[in-house]
């Protein structure tokens, strides 16, 4: 079996990917096309199959050393009335791990950690991907070219390998909703260490972060490319009258904090996670939208699966094999799960169906709503030799 891989794509997937490759004894050559190394992004939340799946790689501990556990929240009301609960105690006691918050930069700089930089091309943008043999496929970086056993694409949802392994897949599409996020600028006095309020056709939700800052994120049914010449202002305008700490999270924020994207998912499923000897990880893969807040931990899953199944089986080919067989299904039933979440969460906009929906919701007995929960945090990674 051949041991040399490059992973196309440094974010959260593409280090994992890299890690667990290089823990099974493989080369492994990160090429990155941003010129800094640094994931983009306000918070994260990670669940406890995300967290599994770093511990798997190593880096469990120092992750949950800079994080924040999810114990105490819920879902709200604008007016600030609850509409369920949820008892992070319970959810570890299940699962055996909590929910834990984390700034995306931070989870990004301990998986780059543990990467060579001899390992990291930065600053160089994979143009093609090209399967010269069975054995040997070749990336072409510029004037930089390298040949291996195996690529990884781990690109993200805007996949340029993707585009060139399925040209007629018809790839990303807007999901109907745009988020706008940032992390204050300092502490704020929070009761709870996570929260999600839903309006109609709109959501502001929070984490705690160890510090005493917290990531907020406003998510809006709004049509695709829309933008505001001042969002937090625009925020403050729409969020005005929500309950504490909306007001106070905002009035937190530096103005030029605010990140504004549009939430793209792929909605048609992949064939196959792999072609030849590329296989596809993370974004590129699966893109889902985030309302499981499960989007980080699928490309986790990926990753350890992907190392572990290249260790146990006699040849790649197997290996990939295997991968696409595993993590397919999983994924894709995810990213169902969570459209089929937004469209009766964060996106309901019908004030019928909001009074339905928060009624069900007031009545669903705790332990079901874990239960629900539970579906996708309980996964067992394979271990990596």
């Amino acid at each position: 079996m051949g041991n040399t891989a490059v992973v196309v794509g440094g974010g959260i997937g593409g280090l994992a990917a890299a890690i667990g490759l290089r823990r099974i004894g493989w080369e492994v050559t990160v090429v990155e096309r941003a010129s800094t190394l640094d994931d983009a992004g306000a918070g994260i939340s990670l669940a406890a199959n995300g967290l599994r799946a770093l511990d798997e790689l190593g880096v469990g501990d120092a992750v949950r050393d800079a994080s924040r556990g999810q114990y105490n929240g819920g879902t709200r009301t604008p007016r600030g009335g609850w509409l369920a609960r949820m008892d992070g105690s319970a959810l570890e006691k299940a699962v055996g791990r909590p929910i834990m918050g984390i700034p995306r930069s931070t989870l990004h700089r301990l998986l780059r950690d543990c990467v060579p930089a001899e390992a990291l091309l930065i600053g160089s943008e994979a143009d093609s991907v090209e399967q010269l043999s069975p054995r040997t496929v070749r990336v072409v970086c510029g004037d930089t070219v390298l040949d291996a056993d195996l690529v990884v694409a781990a690109d993200g949802i805007g996949s340029k390998v993707r585009s060139q392994l399925f040209p007629a897949h018809p790839g990303p599409v807007y999901s109907g909703s745009t988020v706008l996020r940032a992390i204050t600028e300092q502490a704020v006095d929070l009761r709870t260490d996570f929260e999600l309020t839903w309006g109609r056709g709109a959501e502001f939700g929070h984490i705690a972060f160890p510090d005493g800052r917290a990531e907020w994120h406003a998510v809006l049914n709004l049509p695709a490319g829309m933008r505001f010449t001042d969002p937090l202002d625009e925020l403050r305008r729409r969020f005005h009258i929500w309950h504490d700490p909306i007001p106070t999270l905002l009035d937190a924020t530096r103005p030029t904090a605010v990140l504004h994207h549009d939430v793209n998912e792929l909605r048609t499923p992949l064939p196959s996670y792999t072609v030849g000897r590329t296989a596809l990880l993370g974004d590129a893969a699966h893109a889902m939208t985030p309302n499981l807040g499960q989007g980080a931990c699928q490309a986790l899953e990926d990753a350890i699966t992907l190392a572990a199944a290249l260790a146990t089986e006699p040849t790649v080919e197997a290996g990939l094999a295997r991968y696409d067989a595993e993590r397919r299904p999983r994924s894709q039933s995810v990213a169902r799960a969570a459209r089929r979440a937004g469209r009766i969460g964060q996106q309901l906009s019908h004030p019928l169906a909001v009074v339905l929906r928060n009624t069900a919701m007031r009545l669903t007995p705790s332990r079901t709503a874990t239960r629900m929960i539970l579906r996708h945090h309980v996964w067992a990674p394979p271990q990596l030799t």
